[in-house]
């Protein structure tokens, strides 16, 4: 069985002088780059079974946005993570799901991707990855994976 992980950077978040970072909103330019970035998966005919999401503001929000109407399950071990902590996250993924997106924060989501999937690409806010990977969500290792698309709201 073929799986495709998206690996979502939140969008653009405001600077907020006092703010904690976990609590930092999305900008306005952030909310339509979400939306717009779930138009863009939806478009390459991807629905995904499970979003896996940090649970800053702007992860939420930015999930929130681009899976409208989805569950979506906040894992505290996403915000802050290093790439090895979430492929152990994703190792722990329901072997029966075909499609997970896990909603996280740069530099880690980035160098995840390049670690699957490879490819020589920036990771800016609001970008997404899409791997397809053949191994089982317990197999999963870096090289594993092969980059389908890259996606990146300024580049469009």
């Amino acid at each position: 069985m073929t799986r495709t992980l998206i690996l979502l950077r939140h969008a653009k978040a405001a600077q907020v002088p006092g703010l904690a970072d976990r609590e930092r909103p999305l900008t306005e330019r952030g909310e339509r780059d979400a939306g717009r970035a779930g138009d863009e998966i939806r478009a390459a005919g991807l629905s995904p079974d499970a979003v896996l999401c940090s649970p800053a503001l702007r992860t939420r929000r930015t999930a929130e946005l681009a899976f409208p109407g989805m569950e979506i399950s906040y894992e505290r071990d996403i915000y802050q993570a290093y790439p090895e902590e979430l492929l152990e996250l994703l190792r722990r993924t329901d072997p029966e799901l075909g499609t997970v997106v896990l909603c996280g924060h740069n530099p880690a989501v980035h160098e995840l991707a390049l670690q699957l999937g490879g490819g020589d690409y920036g990771f800016r806010p609001g970008a997404f990855a899409v791997i397809q990977v053949e191994a089982a969500w317990v197999d999963l290792w870096p090289g594993e994976g092969r980059l389908v698309t890259h996606w990146a709201p300024k580049e469009h």
